[in-house]
């Protein structure tokens, strides 16, 4: 079993049993395992309440029978047996969620071992190649949040013991190298890019994320998620989200447009 030490443990904000709303397993039931604390700032962000790590926060566990509070820190085995408590039938396939995942590296590592015989999915901003590099062996699927540096705000550290000490990219080139690097990392794995389109960005903000994925990893599915309106961010016009989709058709990218699932049917 796992450590229960403060470096395998992580904040567990919730896990519960939904639909998939993203990327390239859209549609699928699944189990969400979301780990609280972030340090990045989308504006955009659909989950600002998982930004942060709380000491009076508990762990919400939506089992078949009701939904149980748990102390929030956890380690893999503990975390195991809670997505197993909040299947309603058969093992489902695992996505692990944020928050950041990627700030709780020993806790992801061991993670997969204790959900054995289930597929393990991966959600990250892709934004600590460092980490994405060390952990993403043992996930069966990464899905990749491509950034725009201009939808990013200030970053603001979690500031709790054990967290991951990887510097956060901050300025527009910082964005550039790690999408890089992340990008080359994925691109010989089962992964996929994700891109969150807005209003009021330029069709040049979109192009550098393209190019990239085209150079660097040009077999990758790529799924524009129009943004759900949030925050005072609109969704995009329909004939710019087109007309990227014409940009990405033009470099031979493998190019969807998904809004999210989870919005439209009202679910989790």
């Amino acid at each position: 079993m796992a450590s229960t030490s403060i470096s395998t443990s992580a904040p567990i904000m919730e896990v519960f049993a939904s639909i998939q709303g993203e990327g390239a397993f859209a549609g699928e039931a699944q189990v969400f395992l979301r780990l609280a604390g972030c340090p990045l700032r989308c504006e955009w962000c659909d989950t600002p309440h998982s930004w942060s790590v709380d000491e009076g926060r508990s762990a919400r566990i939506a089992t078949p029978e009701g939904s149980k509070r748990h102390s929030a820190w956890a380690n893999p085995f503990q975390a195991a047996t809670w997505v197993a408590a909040c299947e309603p039938r058969e093992a489902r396939t695992v996505s692990v969620t944020g928050g950041e995942p990627l700030m709780w590296p020993e806790f992801l590592l061991g993670l997969p071992d204790m959900l054995a015989g289930r597929r393990v999915h991966l959600e990250t901003a892709a934004a600590h190649p460092e980490t994405l590099r060390r952990v993403a062996p043992v996930f069966d699927h990464l899905s990749l949040d491509l950034k725009l540096p201009e939808d990013m705000g200030d970053v603001v550290p979690i500031g709790v013991g054990g967290v991951n000490a990887e510097p956060s990219p901050r300025t527009p080139s910082d964005w550039t190298r790690v999408r890089r690097e992340v990008l080359a990392i994925a691109a010989e794995r089962d992964a996929c890019a994700k891109i969150v389109v807005r209003s009021a960005r330029p069709m040049s903000a979109y192009l550098p994320l393209l190019e990239d994925l085209e150079r660097l990893a040009p077999t990758l599915p790529l799924y524009l998620t129009p943004v759900s309106p949030m925050a005072g961010v609109a969704a995009p016009e329909p004939e710019f989200l087109e007309d990227l989709v014409e940009e990405a058709r033009d470099l031979h990218l493998d190019v969807r447009v998904i809004p999210q699932l989870h919005r439209v049917l009202s679910i989790p």
